[in-house]
């Protein structure tokens, strides 16, 4: 019998796994603590009309082996509240926390009302975590009036501060979505203003320590806090442009498919992620769902664990490539989301009432052609290395006649706006979408010319620009969705200021962006 399986399945939120002695793990029935186990924060995420997804994680010394926890389960209370005094509790119980997931908890409550404010928090021992606040998605047949959230991606701890997190904790909002590159697993750029000060993570444990880095910075923390959070990975979650079981450095699959599982664990267990996305070996489902009333659903994709390597690598290596020429690159089968997502974003779509139709993904989904004149050169980490792909997505959302569909996504560590074309290359194809591809909070942005000369060559591309680090924030009603390019001043600088470089508006009924 699987011990993870008999954990996981029975272990929360039921006593008979007591009766399984052979496979339960010990428990700490009186726990003592040193220091406050709360050293990384609390978080809500993936709301729903009746209840959210609570996170913590126990670590007492986080950066340690294990978090400074010992082998044993430990019980964790919880209160939810309507108020931020918890004179009114709505909710309340106890959970745990288990030592095959790091101490880590996800708790799934279902007895919450719709579109509705709440306040949250742990007890363990005599210890009480930091208050969070999260807020559910109207139900079905609501017809919600506005949703608001930001979406962000591309943190490289070393590369910046999060100034740009604790202006988001300011902010009012429904909903945070992050687009990937959590973490990095590797040190690079100039101009470092903290270390990773440990090495490439490879096991379990290293990614442990990765994630309890990151998750230690007090804005990071905020933000968590103030927000439900979804979140899809990207590449350097586990390895930078991996894709499925191949790695950028050809290791043997064989290996590197347990490196993933063990990046793709640690990810899980620093996540407000709901127990169905544990992963499973080096498998996990993170595509998912979310449904705000009759006027937005937000569709978030994994473009990741399913896609097909990179055309026309370099020499003796995997992952990207800026290539011109490269036949490979046209391959009709090549795909980033597998058969299986494909089809089920295909039924989504098909069946949608939302008004809105957000499709949440890792990348640049437009043609950027970075050749200026005769000739194309593209970047084959993103869609444009799989033209086939962008195809059969476009396909999908003509054939189902998903109303205002929009794109956004991350990775770039730039801000594109642009229409999506059935064809690029004809600029008078028609529009079939709309795209918001945010920039990053920390990390370092390609260079300039090279962004310019793709806006000069796609008369799509109504807006490109690595200037500036940040996040975006979107505000849909029923009759628009505008987007404001969120900027701040000084990444260098912990106490930085921010601003709104631009906005952009989408008109209900009419593909494309307008600048306000």
């Amino acid at each position: 019998m699987n011990y993870s399986l008999i954990s996981r399945r029975h272990f929360l939120g039921s006593s008979m796994v007591f009766a399984l002695a052979d496979y339960a793990p010990k428990v700490w029935a009186k726990p003592v603590f040193s220091s406050s186990p709360f050293t990384l924060g609390v978080a809500s995420g993936y709301p729903e009309h009746n209840g959210v997804c609570l996170w913590t994680r126990l670590a007492p010394e986080f950066l340690a082996p294990a978090g400074g926890m010992p082998p044993e389960a430990v019980a964790v209370s919880f209160e939810i509240a309507d108020d931020e005094a918890f004179k009114s509790i709505v909710d309340q119980g106890q959970t745990w926390a288990e030592p095959n997931f790091a101490h880590s908890v996800h708790l799934e409550t279902t007895k919450l009302s719709p579109a509705r404010d709440y306040w949250y928090r742990f007890h363990v021992a005599d210890v009480t975590s930091p208050i969070g606040h999260t807020r559910t998605a109207p139900a079905a047949h609501q017809t919600a009036d506005k949703l608001r959230f930001a979406f962000a991606s591309c943190q490289q701890y070393e590369q910046g501060y999060y100034g740009a997190y604790r202006h988001m904790a300011k902010e009012d909002l429904d909903l945070v979505i992050h687009l990937g590159d959590y973490i990095y697993e590797t040190s690079w750029g100039e101009n470092k203003v903290r270390s990773h000060a440990s090495p490439e993570p490879i096991t379990l444990d290293d990614y442990r320590a990765r994630y309890a880095l990151y998750k230690s910075d007090p804005n990071l923390q905020a933000a968590h806090a103030a927000f439900s959070w979804v979140a899809v990975w990207d590449d350097h979650e586990v390895e930078n442009d991996y894709a499925d079981d191949r790695s950028e450095n050809a290791d043997d699959p064989r290996w590197f498919i347990h490196r993933r599982a063990a990046a793709y664990q640690a990810w899980y267990e620093h996540m407000p992620a709901r127990r169905t996305m544990a992963p499973i070996d080096a498998y996990a489902r993170i595509y998912t769902q979310l449904k705000f009333g009759q006027l937005a659903e937000i569709n978030l994709l994994d473009d990741r664990q399913f896609r097909s390597p990179q055309p026309c690598p370099k020499p003796g290596r995997g992952g990207s490539n800026v290539v011109e020429n490269c036949l490979e690159r046209l391959d009709p089968k090549a795909t980033l989301l597998g058969d299986r997502q494909e089809a089920w974003l295909s039924t989504k779509l098909a069946s949608s009432k939302g008004r809105w139709n957000l499709l949440a993904q890792q990348t640049l989904m437009s043609q950027a052609d970075s050749k200026s004149g005769e000739g194309q050169k593209f970047y084959t980490d993103g869609w444009d290395g799989y033209p086939a792909a962008r195809d059969r997505l476009m396909d999908i959302l003509q054939s189902t006649k998903v109303t205002n569909p929009i794109v956004i996504g991350g990775d770039v560590h730039s801000y594109w706006v642009a229409d999506l074309k059935r064809d690029f290359n004809r600029p008078d194809s028609p529009t079939i979408a709309t795209e918001f591809c945010g920039t990053s909070i920390t990390s370092k942005p390609p260079a300039e010319d090279m962004i310019q000369t793709a806006k000069s060559e796609g008369p799509h591309i109504k807006f490109a620009t690595g200037s500036h680090r940040g996040y975006t924030v979107m505000t849909v009603t029923n009759e628009s969705l505008k987007t404001d390019l969120r900027v701040v001043a000084n990444h260098y600088d912990p106490d930085t200021t921010i601003s709104t470089l631009t906005s952009f508006v989408v008109f209900n009924g009419r593909a494309g962006a307008e600048q306000s």
